[in-house]
C-alpha cells in the first residue's frame, strides 16, 4: 500500500510565526484556526504512520491556543483516535499526545 500522507515531525510548533508568512494579513481568530488545522493534519498523519506519540508546542501566552488544543485533543480521545495526552513533564508549553495504548 502506498503511503500518501507525508511523515510528520515528532514535535510540531503550533505558533503561527513558525509555519505562516505575512502574519499581519491574518486576524487573531484566523491564526488560531490555522494552528488548529496544522495540529489536526500532523496528528492525523502521526496516526496514519503509526506513531506512538507526537508533541505539540503551544507556548504560554494567554493560554488561548493551549485551551483550543486541549479541547480538540479531548474530542480525539473521546473518539478513540488517541489514548491520552498531558503537558510535558519537562516543559508545560508542550503537550504530549499518546496515540497507541
Amino acid at each position: 500500500m502506498a503511503r500518501t500522507l507525508p511523515r510528520p515531525p515528532k514535535t510540531v510548533d503550533l505558533h503561527a510565526e513558525a509555519f505562516l508568512r505575512n502574519l499581519d494579513i491574518y486576524e487573531t481568530n484566523e491564526l488560531l484556526a490555522e494552528s488548529l488545522e496544522l495540529m489536526r493534519e500532523m496528528l492525523d498523519a502521526a496516526i496514519y504512520w503509526d506513531y506512538t506519540e507526537i508533541r505539540f508546542i503551544h507556548g504560554k501566552g494567554k493560554g488561548i491556543l493551549r485551551q483550543a488544543i486541549y479541547e480538540e485533543l479531548a474530542d480525539y480521545k473521546q473518539s478513540g483516535a488517541i489514548s491520552n495526552y498531558h503537558p510535558s513533564y519537562h516543559n508545560e508549553d508542550i503537550v504530549v499526545v499518546y496515540i497507541g495504548l
